[in-house]
């Protein structure tokens, strides 16, 4: 990467990391029009064989290898731009935008990142173990390839900050839960907002009148209620284990659980930390926590990897139902993240034989593939299903360059 220039950008451009527990998602963004200039992805991190591919200028660049941990990710990532014949220069960024999982109760709105807002972001990590660090690293490895150059944390939990009570408290000792800050908080909250709106923008309705079920289905997964636009429930709760099975996380469990693999199993906190967050879910059931992995054994005839599937699909189906009644009916039930959108398999299970609660997927729409908005339901549905790719980055672009040019 080049050294830093104290020049003013002649673009608007937004480089956004966006940093999952296994994968590293990047853009080179300039918000106001959405074009992309550069985008690429590093996934399987931290497996013993890792992946990068960098599009630019019509143009793919690939590396396959071990990546250790996110920083080696971020070095790659700078290669490959420079392999493509455009150098990240930080005489051309506005800003460098970063997703981060957790805010807490400390934050709420995007916020520009110094050394105190870096440390709160890394304590915040009991709450996101596999999240939190990993944003942190992109943060300070951006802050030091970029000196100068402003850098915006864009938090996850932002949109589900307008979840009543009834939905975001748990029924534990006030007093407890008020000293610690423990109420669920939902995570997602990027892709959940970005859906929903090009929801309404897809069917030229106005989001005030829609009410609105979206799955993110990826590595980590969730669903959220939307009622008008805003959102009335979600399914991750104090930290993105609560909920729906995941990659390396197990979703809802009885606590009990915890309370018995203490006693017999002789696991103390950091032993069931482990478990539930990285020995758990896809995982946990099939060995291996990719869905297309899990897929291709399904496939084969792996009973072991049949069970993952249909324990993904079943709790996700139950979240279906229970946000029905919620919002007392909805208007749209969308798919959308890694699994959501590239899964047909997936979205045809979770939704089968709820024709009489007026959901009905088209078959042969269904199967399309597409990286478009659309509707995959059929004309008799009085529920639409959509498919609706998410788009965090274009998203944080925007909240990035809103913060930095008001500031």
């Amino acid at each position: 990467m080049t050294a830093a220039s104290t020049g003013t950008p002649s673009t608007a451009l937004v480089l956004v990391i966006n940093c999952g527990s296994s994968s590293m998602k990047y853009q080179l963004v300039e918000p106001v029009s959405a074009e992309v200039l550069a985008a690429g992805l590093v996934e399987r991190i931290g497996e013993e064989q890792g992946r990068a591919v960098h599009s630019a200028g019509g143009q793919d660049r690939e590396f396959t290898g071990p990546i250790a941990d996110h920083g080696a990710a971020l070095g790659i990532i700078a290669d490959l731009f420079a392999e493509s014949g455009r150098p990240l220069d930080p005489a051309g960024l506005l800003a460098v935008g970063h997703r981060v999982v957790h805010g807490g109760a400390v934050f709420g709105d995007p916020v520009l990142v110094d050394d105190h807002v870096l440390g709160q972001i890394r304590e915040l990590a009991a709450l996101a173990p596999l999240h939190n660090p990993a944003a942190a690293t992109g943060i300070e490895r951006a802050r030091e390839a970029f000196p100068g150059v402003p850098q915006v944390a864009v938090f996850d939990t932002a949109f589900f900050r307008t979840l009543p009570a009834a939905a975001h408290t748990y029924a534990i000792d006030a007093q407890v839960a008020a000293e610690h800050q423990i109420r669920r908080y939902g995570f997602h909250g990027t892709s959940h907002q970005y859906v929903s709106g090009q929801v309404a923008l897809a069917l030229g309705r106005d989001i005030t009148d829609l009410d609105q079920i979206v799955l993110h289905l990826g590595n980590g997964a969730s669903a959220s209620a939307v009622a008008g636009g805003i959102a009335v429930e979600t399914s991750m709760g104090l930290t993105p284990l609560e909920g729906l099975v995941m990659g390396t996380r197990s979703g809802d469990v009885d606590p009990g659980v915890l309370f018995y693999l203490a006693r017999v199993a002789g696991l103390d906190t950091d032993g069931l930390d482990t478990l539930l967050n990285r020995r758990s879910g896809l995982l946990g059931l099939a060995g291996v926590n990719d869905f297309r992995d899990v897929q291709t054994r399904m496939d084969a005839g792996n009973d072991a990897a049949r069970l993952a599937f249909d324990v993904y699909c079943h709790r996700v189906r139950k979240y279906v139902g229970a946000y029905l009644a919620v919002l007392g009916g909805a208007d749209v039930i969308t798919f959308t993240a890694g699994v959501g959108e590239n899964a047909p398999a997936v979205r045809a299970a979770v939704l089968a034989g709820l024709e009489r609660l007026g959901i009905e997927i088209d078959a042969e729409r269904n199967a399309v593939r597409s990286k478009e908005p659309r509707v995959i339901s059929t004309d008799a549905s009085t529920v639409t299903v959509m498919v609706v790719p998410t788009n965090e980055e274009l998203a944080i672009a925007r909240a990035t360059a809103q913060l930095v040019q008001q500031g």
